[in-house]
């Protein structure tokens, strides 16, 4: 164990202070994915359950009123369904911009080691590593959050899909 969390500084520090916003846009990106999957599999159910028991229970389906009634049942839980899927796609698009930052810094350090040193190797290899690391995790990163969130999205289609088709008209 603890030779993973020297190995886990070691990356950190190679990669440098962006690499922390990095981790933290990501962690903040997964705990918002992994709230909506929560929300998916259990608090939704009952916001359907709910809109499905009030809507069988109207004596009538077919007005205008109750048209109205229907839309704004879909609305309520389609808008609570949707939440925080915005954040999602955000952070998304935010962390290649933190990694290409993380390369701008680097590359500063490279451009500050060839000053001071007259362009020794070794000493632009660090900001070399700067450059290359918070790329390299800002790409895997935005990469998993696509994944997960185009299986959220897709989620979300389904059970906005199945309300409209449950809420019928029948009578």
């Amino acid at each position: 164990m603890e030779e993973i969390i020297v190995a886990i500084r070691t990356f950190m520090e190679a990669g440098g202070q962006v690499l922390y916003l990095i981790a933290g846009a990501t962690f903040f990106m997964w705990a918002v994915i992994c709230e909506r999957y929560w929300f998916i599999r259990t608090e939704h159910r009952k916001d359907v359950g709910a809109a499905l028991e009030y809507w069988e229970g109207r004596p009538e389906r077919k007005s205008w009123t109750a048209r109205l009634i229907r839309e704004r049942l879909i609305s309520e839980v389609n808008e609570r369904l949707k939440a925080n899927m915005g954040v999602i796609k955000t952070l998304i698009a935010l962390l290649p911009l933190l990694g290409l930052l993380g390369t701008v810094t680097g590359m500063v350090s490279v451009f500050e080691a060839m000053t001071y040193s007259g362009g020794n190797a070794r000493s632009m290899a660090a900001g070399v590593s700067m450059a290359t690391i918070p790329t390299m995790s800002g790409m895997v990163a935005t990469l998993s959050g696509v994944l997960a969130n185009t299986f959220l999205v897709s989620k979300v289609e389904a059970e906005s899909n199945f309300l409209e088709d449950t809420l019928t008209a029948d009578h």
